[in-house]
């Protein structure tokens, strides 16, 4: 029976491109999972948007003197460009900035109000007498008391993750100008996590599927004791607090970000005329919601979305959260602000997303902090997906075209070597199943891979181009076995390289879509005419490594 799969991924903040970390991070294993389910014929609803209302924007549009309408528009512009560079397939990508989203936040956050859930708290708050404005966290940078990081935020620590408050930082200082802030007083309103602390608790030690790295980091943060958080903040760009006396207060974007899973959902339906089809997602127990995120995103996924869920009560929590470790880049700390990243707007002008999207499945960091260098980029594309996977398929179907009709041969007696090269695609499939449904996107790529491996070796043990004259019953059989493993290949790779999984569908000879074929091995049809097949991938000079990484120095030293 098909299964109900929601997927909530990151909502990035648009104050610049995304880069090859937000890819790795949570976009691309999204993407997999995604295709994978839809593949399987279960109903799949992959959702996400940007982050509008983040400080990130407003920061920047404070430096560039634009407005963070303009500066939110320009970047939300660029992720969807990039999303369909890349192939990353939501069924809507949308943003924050728009009346339903505001609608559902409001809601969600008076019926939290009203049950009591909140408490007004005059603070004490940073305040810039330069600026003349309270400041929100994301304008504060400091020491982080927990691990002495000295480049923390006022909200989180990119280090150690720990959640802060700008007043926690030590020597805390302006992002805007670097001026030292003063500390003034303010109200706000603070959501009470502990009236939530065992329900998370019980809750969470429940959930022993997750990852081990969320399931520790998130049990060691509610051992440490849930204080109430603020939810308010002093800005003008934002949701407006909906409750009397905090005119010139806007609901924090962390918040009404994650809220945005849901409002996201309700917008999908309302576009095409099914306002109450975002219930099917998040009300029953037959529904798994998954949410793809980095680590750093952690606490907000597992502690604040389900005690802002449990607060407004009828809807599901969360099933998984897959967070992933961070992706480095050539041994060193992706840095916006340092310019050390590699942007998948620059990419794509050079390069064929395929290729990339294997690079960063074989190395994603699921459970520790991988590295994306340029020199194993181009490896990874010579010797695997050229080498192996590529010249699997362009051996078999250019010998096949030319010396069969340009039809899929009819097999013959199948011996030993055959039964075993079809087992294998067999196990394959189901190998790759089981990794993709528990989000071990690494295990499931090199399995895959694997095929492709002991594909070449019975192409090259049976050597069809030498049986051709003298026996080609054996070589019709050889082919038609070949073809079966990349028809299972096309299968399994298609989550992970769905340009070149079209690509050989259609030169298969098969109709529809790659991905309209279900989780399914397409057994050749003898007989079938074949399509004239090309390389599915392109060979890339060494220099290419070399060029990028100077490309990557350059922009360092000119930022």
């Amino acid at each position: 029976m098909p299964e109900r799969i929601f997927i909530g991924v990151a909502w990035p903040y648009p104050n610049g491109p995304l880069h090859l970390g937000h890819i790795a991070g949570a976009y691309l294993p999204a993407d997999i999972f995604a295709r994978y389910h839809r593949v399987k014929g279960n109903e799949v609803l992959m959702v996400s948007g940007s982050d509008a209302h983040g400080t990130p924007v407003t920061v920047l549009a404070d430096k560039e003197s634009r407005t963070p309408q303009e500066i939110f528009e320009r970047y939300h512009a660029s992720f969807l460009r990039s999303f369909r560079g890349l192939g990353i397939s939501f069924d809507i990508f949308t943003h924050t900035d728009t009346p339903n989203h505001a609608q559902t936040a409001r809601d969600i956050f008076l019926k939290l109000y009203e049950r009591g859930h909140f408490l007004k708290q005059r603070t004490r708050q940073l305040y810039s007498p330069t600026l003349n404005m309270f400041l929100p966290d994301r304008y504060v940078e400091g020491t982080c008391p927990r691990c002495g990081f000295a480049r923390a935020r006022g909200d989180q620590c990119d280090k150690c993750g720990s959640l802060l408050d700008p007043l926690d930082l030590k020597e805390p200082r302006c992002k805007l100008d670097g001026s030292v802030p003063e500390v003034r007083e303010t109200d706000h309103l603070f959501l009470r996590l502990g009236d939530f602390e065992e329900r998370l608790k019980a809750w969470v030690r429940k959930q022993t599927h997750w990852r081990s790295n969320v399931h520790r980091f998130t049990l060691g943060y509610l051992e440490e004791g849930l204080k109430p958080r603020a939810m308010t903040r002093d800005l003008a760009w934002g949701i407006p607090v909906p409750v009397a006396g905090f005119d010139g207060k806007c609901i924090y974007v962390w918040f009404e970000a994650v809220i945005g899973y849901l409002s996201a959902s309700k917008q999908y339906f309302q576009e095409r005329g099914d306002p109450e089809g975002w219930r099917r997602f998040w009300q029953g127990p037959e529904v798994k919601s998954y949410y793809f995120i980095g680590k750093d995103n952690i606490p907000f996924h597992t502690i604040i979305w389900p005690a802002i869920l449990m607060g407004y009560g009828g809807l599901n929590l969360p099933y998984d959260v897959p967070a992933n470790e961070y992706l480095t880049l050539e041994g060193r700390k992706l840095s916006t602000s340092e310019a050390w990243a590699v942007w998948v707007p620059d990419y794509l002008e050079r390069y064929d997303p395929d290729p990339l999207r294997y690079t960063l499945s074989v190395t994603m960091p699921e459970s520790g902090d991988l590295d994306f260098t340029w020199k194993e980029f181009v490896r990874r594309n010579n010797d695997e997906l050229v080498a192996t996977y590529g010249n699997l398929v362009n051996r078999v179907l250019t010998f096949t075209y030319r010396n069969f009709d340009r039809r899929v041969p009819r097999p013959a007696h199948l011996d030993a070597r055959d039964q075993a090269l079809l087992a294998k695609a067999k196990h394959t499939l189901q190998a790759v199943d089981k990794a993709l449904a528990h989000t071990s996107f690494r295990e499931a790529v090199r399995e895959a891979f694997s095929l492709a491996q002991e594909g070449n070796r019975y192409l090259e043990d049976l050597a069809p181009w030498k049986t051709l004259r003298e026996d080609p019953q054996r070589t019709a059989t050889t082919l038609w076995v070949a073809l079966y493993a990349i028809a299972a290949l096309k299968t399994v790779l298609g989550p992970f390289l769905p340009f070149s999984s079209e690509k050989l569908h259609h030169f298969l000879g098969l109709e529809g879509t790659a991905a309209g074929a279900g989780w399914a091995i397409q057994e050749p049809v003898p007989g079938r005419p074949l399509r004239e097949p090309a390389a599915l991938f392109k060979k890339l000079e060494e220099q290419v490594a070399l060029d990028e990484r100077a490309r990557l120095e350059a922009a360092r030293v000119g930022g």
